[in-house]
């Protein structure tokens, strides 16, 4: 072995040309020559609903209609629904149809307190296929803006 280092060929160029661009159309044309991957592979995807889910489950047809309800209510001092507020904290459907909402109030003295668990009831209970809708109140744990959706932050300048 020799102690000499290693010497390093160097070429000098006055110029090089840039690589060719990736096109759609170049996928196309493999997609066509019998590739397994289609350009339009996730076509769908997204829109696919999941299969064997129970109506009173999330992601159910009753389920995301007592959500869809409860979206649809509005806290008459803030401009914000009371789904996204965060007052809702529990959304049970039986397969027979019977809903039962867990919410909380801003506070125990709020205005709406007699009327709000009442206006969600009507609501539920109007959701095609619910057959009995029933309100808890709970107090504990106690509501505070961290339970607010992004959306809810957002739309009171939160963010």
């Amino acid at each position: 072995m020799s102690d000499e280092p290693e010497k390093i060929a160097v070429e000098e160029v006055n110029s090089v040309d840039q690589p060719r661009r990736a096109r759609v159309d170049d996928v196309a044309e493999q997609a066509d020559a019998g590739t397994p991957h289609k350009p339009d592979y996730l076509e769908g995807f997204l829109k696919e609903v999941p299969q064997g889910i129970a109506p009173g489950e999330p992601g159910g047809v009753l389920y995301e209609g007592v959500i869809a309800a409860l979206r649809e209510i509005y806290d008459p001092e803030i401009p914000v629904n009371i789904y996204d507020l965060g007052l809702i904290y529990g959304v049970d459907v039986s397969s027979d149809g019977d809903a039962k909402v867990t919410m909380t109030l801003t506070t125990p003295h709020c205005p709406v307190a007699e009327s709000m668990p009442g206006e969600v009831e009507l609501r539920i209970g109007a959701v095609p296929g619910i057959r009995d809708a029933e309100v808890a109140i709970v107090w504990d744990p106690p509501w505070d803006p961290s339970k607010m959706s992004d959306d809810a932050k957002l739309e009171l300048g939160m963010l």
